[in-house]
């Protein structure tokens, strides 16, 4: 669909890009030529992920463990990107986080696990890039993954439709408030696009393929789907674009409105087991995360 070396010359960072959603944006942006910075808190991902691209397709990935929910490391990492490399030309606001649960059985912890990573940590990052694009006279691109409840809302993730919503309007606001300096922002909103992460956390003993019948196209999202709607934003030639949140769900919000309703049939027991089965990949996330530390720039 796009020709070759279309992002060469552009430097971007996505959060978030050791895996999932993050790693797919980074590697279409890798096989077209732009180099690379991928956050996240877990070094040794990072780096194996840096690894695997580069072996595969050459080319520059270049990694830095940060938690985005402290707003000083954030700063610090945009510095060092500006000092190792030049100013970045794009930023894919990508880490994330999300699970389900009854609003009613939330704790204050709970909500700011989410809320704080993407909200905040989202919001810190955007604010830190901008700041040096405006200083320096750096024209530059943001694009926020967002999900289609930021237009409906959802039962059973409030703390991520919250969040996503705030980056939606965030999008907007600062798409007006940055456009005379050359900034565009843009969000996309996926509908079921499968990663390990989202299947475990969202879907705990199921499968996104269980709502595909729902969908008008009958199906879920295929990765270069939306590989190539980062690209399109990112590229240039579309530089009046700025503003929007592109939904790519084959009109699934629009035919069915708010996701994870039908989960107002589970018992308390089955709440249980996905509890249960939900905790258990946080505990493997979290171990992982202890076994990278020292966290460090490269």
């Amino acid at each position: 669909m796009f020709k070759e070396g279309l992002l060469k010359g552009k430097r971007i960072l996505i959060t978030g890009g050791g895996t999932g959603l993050g790693k797919e944006i980074a590697t279409r942006y890798l096989q077209l030529g732009a180099e690379i910075w991928i956050a996240g808190r877990r070094a040794g991902v990072l780096e194996s992920c840096s690894k695997e691209l580069t072996d595969k397709y050459g080319g520059t990935v270049r990694t830095h463990a940060v938690d985005i929910r402290d707003a000083q490391a954030v700063d610090a990492m945009v510095q060092h990107i500006w000092d190792a490399a030049g100013p970045l030309t794009g930023l894919v606001n990508n880490a994330a986080g999300n699970f389900i649960s009854p609003t009613k059985d939330l704790t204050p912890n709970g909500f700011n696990a989410i809320a704080n990573i993407v909200f905040h940590g989202s919001f810190y990052v955007t604010h830190a890039v901008g700041k040096r694009w405006i200083a320096g006279g750096h024209k530059g691109s943001v694009i926020s993954i967002l999900v289609t409840w930021v237009h409906t809302g959802s039962p059973y993730v409030v703390p991520s439709a919250m969040s996503k919503a705030g980056l939606h309007v965030m999008t907007k606001s600062l798409a007006v408030e940055w456009g005379r300096y050359g900034i565009r922002l843009n969000a996309i909103a996926p509908g079921a696009f499968p990663t390990e992460g989202a299947s475990k956390r969202l879907v705990p003993g199921g499968s996104f393929e269980d709502g595909s019948a729902g969908n008008p196209m009958h199906r879920i999202g295929k990765m270069p789907e939306l590989q190539n709607l980062a690209t399109f934003l990112m590229a240039d030639g579309c530089e009046w674009l700025s503003g929007e949140t592109v939904s790519l769900d084959g009109a699934g919000y629009l035919a069915n409105g708010a996701g994870f309703t039908g989960l107002d049939k589970l018992s308390d027991a089955d709440w249980d087991k996905m509890r249960a089965q939900i905790k258990s990949q946080n505990d493997k996330d979290r171990a992982g995360r202890v076994q990278d530390r020292p966290e460090r720039g490269t």
